[in-house]
């Protein structure tokens, strides 16, 4: 397998996440600054994952047609545009739109970037290989925070025009890659994929760590500003959630090549079900933190094993593995947009602790479906 590919994929997926993660630490600069309320702050942070729900299916079939190679140049045109507009916009919608059009081009990033490392990679190390770009991508979300900091001490918009400079050089690294062989699959339609059982699985798998992220995301950057945590402690408690969760990603990648896909997720879920009831209820910033950076390694767990079944699957009837990747980020984005914008709503409403307790029982119900299984899912 071509190591530049490599590179260049995790390096894009990099960029592309630490654009995503930036706004987290800066939700209560732009609570303040815009009068946003819990509601309106997660519907700011929502609007990427929507982006990418929009996009998700288009940017998979748009990689099984035109190739991978294109459909992530794609996606890093829309990025580059996005965050040169997030570095000057000031209105709340304008902030909201520019982050819709880079969740767009992240969807065409991960359909494109991902399809091409799977159809390079041998069938044997598929997670890993996924779980090496996931590790790249979480990476961007540690260094997300760490931007955050940077663009609250600095300015957001010396620090978002460098991002969108900075995706149109990988562009250009883009382009001196050799053109991915065609795929040897790619027959199946939406609907054939869909209606496959471990498709369905795969996808509700993306989407459940997705809806937990999303509520913390939006809820715990308040909850620590809150207890007086300033932006600097709240970049450093994510910025540590984040390195604990690169860290694992290859790791149950690997775990899941050789035990079996399901093996790492039924211990994310297990714990995932019991951290996160105990995250509203932190009454200081340290304990806060550190159930912040427990509650990402158990949902963290999740994302390298449950791609690889989708893949896995989606190959099975064969689909394009762009197409697979485009089922990745619509249950991703689901899951996202229902965490973040409906966990804001819903703490507004009633309290932090409910959208919390759901994702717990959800965890909780999932786990029981999987013990449930006699034989496990096959690498």
């Amino acid at each position: 397998m071509d190591r530049r590919l490599i590179l260049v994929v995790s390096a894009i997926v990099f960029v592309e996440t630490s654009f995503y993660a930036v706004v987290a630490p800066l939700l209560p600069h732009y609570a303040d600054d815009l009068h946003l309320s819990q509601a309106s702050a997660g519907i700011l942070l929502a609007a990427y994952p929507a982006g990418t729900l929009a996009g998700a299916l288009p940017s998979g079939l748009l990689a099984a047609r035109i190739g991978p190679r294109q459909t992530v140049l794609t996606g890093l045109a829309l990025v580059a545009v996005a965050s040169v507009t997030f570095a000057f916009a000031h209105p709340a919608p304008l902030l909201d739109a520019a982050r819709f059009a880079q969740g767009i081009g992240g969807a065409c990033i991960w359909s494109g970037g991902l399809a091409w490392l799977v159809a390079a990679a041998p069938p044997e190390r598929r997670g890993e290989t996924i779980g090496t770009a996931l590790g790249a991508a979480i990476g961007g979300s540690l260094f997300g925070p760490v931007l955050g900091a940077i663009a609250s001490a600095l300015g957001t918009t010396p620090v978002f025009t460098g991002v969108g400079v900075l995706a149109a050089v990988l562009a250009g690294a883009v382009l001196t890659l050799p053109a991915p062989a065609a795929a040897p699959d790619g027959g199946a339609s939406v609907a054939t994929t869909v209606r496959a059982g471990r498709v369905r699985a795969g996808m509700w798998l993306v989407a459940l760590p997705g809806l937990g992220f999303g509520a913390l995301d939006t809820l715990v950057p308040l909850q620590l500003d809150d207890l007086g945590a300033g932006n600097a402690a709240v970049a450093a408690a994510f910025l540590v959630a984040a390195a604990g969760e690169a860290a694992i990603s290859p790791l149950v990648g690997r775990v899941s090549d050789r035990a079996g896909r399901l093996a790492p997720i039924r211990f994310g879920l297990a714990a995932a079900a019991v951290v996160v009831l105990f995250v509203p209820a932190a009454d200081s910033v340290l304990v806060t933190a550190a159930l912040l950076v427990l509650a990402t390694a158990a949902l963290g767990t999740f994302w390298a094993p449950a791609m690889a079944l989708l893949s896995d699957a989606a190959e099975a009837v064969g689909a394009h593995q762009g197409l697979a990747f485009g089922l990745v980020n619509l249950a991703w984005a689901v899951g996202m947009v229902i965490g973040a914008a409906g966990g804001g709503v819903v703490a507004d409403a009633a309290a932090d602790v409910v959208p919390f307790a759901i994702v717990s029982a959800l965890c909780a119900g999932t786990l029981a479906a999987v013990l449930r299984r006699r034989a496990p899912v096959p690498a």
